[in-house]
């Protein structure tokens, strides 16, 4: 596609650019509105056009699958302007996603994060801290945008002034997270609905030791551990009734299912293998689904361990980087 631009195109940014940007899968059971990890399915943004008109706005000429309402790649390029204050050009792009909308999996945080990568291609580049506290004003859900964001495997912290921490640590590359996701979605608004108002001070002890021992588990690939460090008190069963086969892969006993546990807030569900049997449990997986009569797509995801499209997250084991922001809006 030959394009031409009106005024001066911003240097470093070309026509046919692709931002791409990966969904994720939070809370990983006990770590509920607190971790999340970005897998090899992707949200790409292209860069059809840019015009050094100071206007700084972006528009979608086109979105497949098509997206109703306010889009979520415009606002958080219009957030980055105005946080930045930088006289930025206006952009057109097409976006095109992989990534089911409303199934647990980060659709709209990886358009979020879509936006932001346009906004640096357009400007020039951000540091971590700016990015996240934009991608949580505009998201709000720091636990799914921090992984699309920086890659790997992250924790959130809130912060009393109102803002987010990311903390990263690593992923074990042996490890393949097999999703199913169900044809119906499933909408955060009504996940969210069906969590109860308070929780029992021993669920949450509960959470807090399993989600830990997740974490230590992860870094020292202690694999044995993680089945009962995936379990949860505090948002699974409240939305096991929304969510097709998520008891049933909870209580599968099977020696290459090393966890299981629902993906973001559903309905996708998540088991854990290692990349040698990942083939096996995601025919485990199509079977739960199938003797429920339900319609899904059962996928074996890679984690992405790159920080969008510039450098890698730290990979030493056992090490984190902390990335601050501050921003006001809640996790997801």
């Amino acid at each position: 596609m030959s394009l031409k631009t009106t005024g001066t195109t911003r240097a470093g940014t070309a026509f046919g650019d692709d931002v791409r940007v990966p969904g994720s899968v939070a809370n990983l059971g006990g770590g509920f509105d607190t971790l999340g990890v970005a897998v090899e399915l992707y949200l790409r943004a292209r860069i059809l056009d840019v015009r050094d008109d100071g206007a700084g706005q972006l528009r979608v000429s086109s979105s497949r699958p098509p997206v109703s309402g306010d889009n979520a790649v415009e606002r958080a390029f219009r957030i980055a302007a105005r946080r930045t204050g930088r006289a930025a050009p206006s952009v057109t792009v097409e976006v095109e996603s992989e990534i089911p909308m409303a199934a647990g999996l980060g659709s709209s945080a990886a358009a979020t994060v879509a936006g932001l990568r346009v906004f640096e291609r357009a400007t020039g580049p951000l540091d971590d801290g700016t990015l996240l506290a934009a991608a949580v004003e505009s998201e709000g859900h720091a636990d799914n945008a921090a992984p699309a964001l920086f890659g790997g495997l992250v924790s959130v912290v809130d912060t009393d002034d109102g803002g987010a921490r990311a903390l990263r640590w690593s992923w074990p590359a042996e490890l393949r997270i097999v999703v199913g996701t169900p044809a119906e979605g499933l909408t955060t608004a009504r996940a969210r609905a069906a969590l109860p108002a308070a929780v029992p001070r021993a669920d949450a002890i509960f959470n807090l030791q399993r989600v830990l021992a997740l974490v230590h588990a992860l870094q020292h690939r202690e694999y044995a551990h993680v089945r009962e460090a995936v379990r949860d008190r505090l948002h699974q069963p409240a939305r096991a009734v929304l969510v097709p086969a998520l008891n049933e892969a909870l209580t599968v006993e099977d020696p290459d299912v090393i966890g299981a546990f629902l993906s973001g807030a559903g309905p996708s569900v998540a088991m854990l293998a290692r990349a040698e049997t990942a083939d096996r449990v995601a025919g485990l997986m199509r079977t739960l689904y199938e003797r429920g009569g339900v319609s899904a797509t059962v996928r074996v995801l890679r984690v992405h361990e790159e920080t969008g499209d510039r450098r890698p997250a730290s990979q030493e084991r056992g090490t984190m980087k902390e990335t601050v922001a501050t921003a006001s809006g809640r996790t997801a």
